[in-house]
């Protein structure tokens, strides 16, 4: 098994769909966190286009009543891996995308700054599917190769650089089978 490849901030192995909503990373900053999360949209339901519609902001508030009260977010994250293991790549990596909002890791506040976010298309009590394991792993390990202040350890969950405001990726993934594969 080969790791794919990143050019340019991009992962060459992704579907590439550039959401506006990133912007610079503070001069300096290396890149040195991933975030996993997930998402489902609307909640609890996968397929369709929701999620990229949400991030490449064109989410029609009238297909569904809880896209009312979010179709006017401006979030997005690095990397998207759907049920299938499909991966959509939003934002270069080298870029800082909008994914973790209020955030602080190891006494480092706005996690958006030094992070990746690859979110997972799921809920936090829905077992993830082989395909996104399998896809993730991939994911990392060109990651962890691309990017040399990023290590293992220093992969977590949204839950843990928001708690009590977030709970994602929630206690149905698998996080020993997940770092056991990199």
């Amino acid at each position: 098994m080969s790791t794919p490849k990143i050019h340019d901030g991009w992962l060459l192995a992704a579907r590439h769909l550039a959401s506006a909503n990133c912007d610079p990373r503070p001069a300096g900053t290396a890149i040195d966190l991933l975030v996993i999360h997930n998402i489902s949209l609307p909640p609890g339901e996968f397929g369709g286009k929701a999620i990229e519609d949400l991030f490449m902001n064109r989410l029609d508030p009238g297909q569904h009543p809880y896209f009312a009260g979010i179709h006017d977010l401006r979030v997005s994250a690095h990397l998207l891996i759907d049920r299938h293991g499909d991966i959509t790549q939003f934002v270069p990596f080298d870029l800082r995308a909008w994914h973790a909002g209020v955030s602080c890791y190891d006494d480092r506040e706005c996690c958006n700054d030094f992070s990746i976010g690859i979110e997972l298309e799921g809920t936090d009590d829905t077992p993830y599917t082989d395909a996104q394991y399998a896809a993730l792993s991939d994911a990392t390990r060109a990651l962890l190769r691309h990017y040399p202040d990023l290590r293992p350890r220093r992969i977590t969950g949204h839950c843990d650089i928001a708690p009590g405001r977030k709970t994602d990726p929630g206690p149905a993934f698998d996080w020993h089978r997940y770092l056991a594969s990199l």
